[in-house]
């Protein structure tokens, strides 16, 4: 062709052996490196391309600029001048965008209908070639960074993390605040003479250059049709060769560890997170030495430091392993989720994550775990699903920084080198002298006297006891502390079963107590399997106690069953078990191989209605604690929610399930379940790598293991009616208004924040007589209330009234249920 002189060089990808997908991995003459995916079955097309920079090159005195300059690339180029263009083309066709930035990486990327790829292409190549940057779209989208700013101001998670960089180097890169907001992109710029619009070009000239930029795209295009698309548009990208800076000096010193740091969060949470430095390990990717601690120090089975800590009922979860850090240097951390009484035993806690690490230390570096890890990988590689087009696109196109270019695909599955050196180098970075511990509870509102700069987050730090270093530092391996033993669900049979059996589901069976679909899989061919069981009773969502009683026994099977089904899990086999409005719903996915071994296990606990009074009320109280929390979620979700409790027809709200918690004790539990089990009927659908006589014998089995517990009242056909929806007349519009009751609150807490010199600036530019901002309301008081304009939308007041003059839509036909 006469396109690839302009390729500089080529790579074979290496690709999971039963992907069909054709890969093409190039770097262009400009340095920018491609990689091309032909498709023919794929109903979207997609495309994203990665920037090898983030907030960590903000300029001092501009934080935020490259949160923004990712924002400005929308809004208009030479070639397409009309800021929405490129949202519109997409929305036309059937497409999406997005784009983030972060410490490292600006990703943008979109997907569209595959037979508009062409010209979606066309209009987003030209965000690296020809931005406009106008100066009326510059101050417009100020606004749009600062209330992306603001409504994260709540969230717990934007806080914390806000808050390790804050108590980093201060002169580090990795202490700055990335987001950014109106007043470290206008306000300030202001006051010093900065002109930001100029800032941005010189950022996107210096920054946004083709050696250091990823492009990925998918079609169903041929490659060399790919090819010419991509280097007509990208081969123009400019090159200015920068160089992407690597971090060599950690963000973590000696004046940032030993330390005990209490922050208060916005939701009732309680968490124990530690945190040590370490040297840039993604170098490291085909040893995976990271991945040898996580699994080790994070498992969740027997002998686990989790199962030690939900012995003593200090923990509900524990996850393990690497922090983001950046080129030049990294983080390991254990994050611990708190109980009340774990909350009083934080540093027995960090004693016993201690004891851990010195029982991987005196075990040694183990070959057969490596080669577990190693295969479980592999396995995950080979009968690997296909993602979505945005996500692939994206997540390859941030990859290939990191990795050798053949290695794109499959870097984070496969593992090829055993080097137990890499593997002691990380246990040398986890000793008590390298530490850094953050408490998470509101518990902390009393001696939480310091303010982070940005989130307003209150918080105090103090040093770590030196008696409790050297403690910590001389602890022996806990005698409740073991290695995992060899995982029994890694599969074995990977045979494809035969036959030409219908597409679609078809009723194997039905009786008046039980239902089979079964549909086997005639598209992926794959050794996987998903069932998914629905257990209806007319006792689980009969009233607010019955819906609490219902999750709560989901709560404590799962919690139950965590140490023997974690191994299944790590082997590609998950379950899940959950509460509806009608029931229990059990599901299964993964490899076909030793699924009936799982499910029994699950079916013979489930029916097993003795639990732990104790583990109960751990579980009651996170129960307690996340409807509580529900009123700190982001506005967006209060709006579905509320949606959809006035428009269902039985829904309890929140506050129904929280006023009939007193009532939901264990002994209630202890009544409940055998009137609930006794009263089921059973749904089913097998769908996969499953032929009809296994799908027959295994919803067998789970018959017999329930009957043969509970005799069963079987339920009514009008027992099995699904709930309707309220129907709204042609034209009607309604409202509701939710309110935040604690807005008070709220607003005193962020007022706290605000300092004197933050409202003399306030003062300056939006009050003072010639302040540059001044904007002025006049109100005129009338006499007598004038009537608001009017709306066709009426205001619901109340919920309950208003579902009483609505009817309800029908129900759907059902489907065709002859055998």
């Amino acid at each position: 062709m006469s396109s690839l002189p302009t390729i500089r060089e080529s790579y074979e990808i290496i690709k999971s052996e039963r992907d069909q997908r054709l890969y093409r991995c190039f770097k262009l003459t400009n340095e920018l490196k491609v990689l091309l995916t032909s498709d023919p079955t794929t109903d979207k097309a997609a495309a994203a391309l990665d920037v090898h920079v983030g907030t960590m090159l903000d300029p001092a005195d501009l934080p935020g600029l490259a949160h923004f300059c990712e924002h400005m690339l929308f809004l208009g180029t030479d070639k397409y001048q009309e800021e929405n263009e490129y949202s519109k083309f997409l929305s036309a066709h059937g497409g999406s965008s997005n784009a983030f930035t972060s410490s490292e990486n600006t990703n943008f990327y979109f997907d569209v209908a595959a037979e508009h790829l062409s010209g979606a292409l066309d209009r987003f190549a030209q965000f690296f070639l020809c931005p406009l940057f106008t100066s009326s779209a510059t101050d417009r989208e100020m606004n749009a960074v600062h209330s992306e700013h603001e409504k994260n101001l709540n969230a717990d998670a934007w806080r914390l993390h806000q808050l390790e960089r804050a108590l980093s180097k201060p002169d580090h890169d990795f202490n700055k605040f990335g987001t950014g907001n109106r007043l470290t992109l206008e306000l300030q710029p202001k006051e010093k003479g900065i002109n930001v619009r100029e800032k941005l070009l010189e950022f996107h000239d210096r920054y946004y250059s083709a050696n250091i930029m990823a492009l990925v795209v998918i079609g169903k295009e041929s490659l060399d049709e790919l090819q010419e698309m991509v280097i007509d548009l990208f081969g123009k990208v400019a090159n200015t060769n920068v160089k992407v800076p690597e971090w060599l000096d950690h963000p973590f010193g000696s004046e940032q560890l030993q330390k005990r740091i209490f922050v208060v969060p916005k939701k009732d949470i309680r968490q124990l997170t530690l945190v040590w430095p370490t040297p840039d390990l993604l170098p490291l990717y085909k040893g995976n030495p990271v991945h040898y601690m996580a699994h080790l120090l994070g498992h969740e089975g027997p002998g686990s430091l989790l199962s030690e800590l939900k012995t003593r009922g200090w923990s509900n979860a524990l996850v393990a392993g690497p922090k983001g850090g950046a080129k030049g240097f990294g983080f390991f951390s254990v994050s611990v989720d708190l109980t009340p009484e774990g909350l009083d035993h934080v540093d027995d806690i960090v004693k016993l994550v201690y004891e851990c690490i010195e029982l991987l230390r005196k075990e040694g570096i183990q070959r057969w775990i490596f080669d577990e890890c190693r295969d479980l990988g592999a396995m995950q590689f080979r009968f690997k699903e296909k993602e979505r087009p945005s996500s692939f696109v994206s997540s390859v196109a941030s990859s290939m920084h990191d990795y050798e270019p053949e290695h794109v695909l499959c870097a984070n599955y496969i593992i090829t080198e055993f080097r137990p050196d890499w593997i002691e180098n990380i246990l040398k970075c986890l000793v008590p002298a390298m530490m850094r511990m953050t408490i998470v509870a509101k518990h902390f509102e009393p001696i939480a006297t310091l303010r982070e700069h940005w989130y307003g987050t209150e918080y105090q730090i103090e040093d770590i006891d030196p008696v409790l270093i050297a403690e910590w530092s001389t602890v022996d391996a806990h005698h409740s502390l073991s290695l995992p033993p060899p995982n029994e669900f890694i599969p074995t049979d990977f045979s494809l079963i035969e036959g030409a059996e219908a597409e679609e589901p078809q009723l194997l069976k039905e009786t008046p107590f039980s239902k089979l679909w079964h549909a086997p899989d005639r598209q992926f061919l794959l050794p996987k399997v998903f069932m998914s069981m629905h257990f209806r009773s007319s006792m689980a969502y009969f009233d607010p106690l019955s819906a609490n009683l219902t999750s709560l026994f989901t709560d404590l099977l799962r919690d139950a069953l965590n140490e023997f089904a974690y191994a299944a899990e790590l082997a590609g086999l998950e379950y899940s078990f959950k509460n509806t409005s009608y029931g229990l719903l059990l599901t299964f996915r993964g490899y076909h191989h030793k699924l009936d071994k799982l499910m029994m296990r699950i079916m013979e606990r489930m029916v097993d209605d003795k639990f732990d009074a104790k583990r109960f009320e751990i579980l009651k109280e996170n129960y307690k604690r996340m409807l509580e929390n529900f009123s700190a979620e982001q506005p967006y979700q209060h709006a579905i929610y509320y949606t959809n409790v006035i428009t269902t027809e039985v829904m309890w709200s929140k506050h129904q399930l929280l006023d009939a918690l007193p009532l939901t004790t264990f002994e209630a539990l202890t009544r409940f379940l055998p009137e609930m089990l006794s009263r089921l009927h059973l749904e089913t659908l097998a769908y996969g790598n499953i032929d009809a006589k296994n799908a027959l014998r295994m919803v067998e089995q789970v018959e017999s293991i329930i009957q043969s517990k509970y005799s069963q009242h079987l339920l009514q056909p009008s027992q099995l009616v699904n709930f309707r929806q309220f129907a709204l007349g042609e034209g009607e519009s309604f409202t509701y208004q939710h309110y935040n009751f604690s807005r008070d609150q709220v607003e005193a807490d962020h007022l706290q924040t605000i300092s004197k010199e933050q409202v003399i600036q306030f003062y300056n530019t939006f009050v003072r007589s010639d302040a540059p901002e001044r904007k002025k309301l006049v109100v005129y008081i009338s006499p007598k209330i004038q009537p608001l304009e009017p709306t066709k939308a009426k205001v619901v007041t109340a919920i309950d009234e208003w579902k009483k003059t609505h009817s309800l839509y029908p129900l759907p036909v059902p489907c065709n249920s002859k055998l």
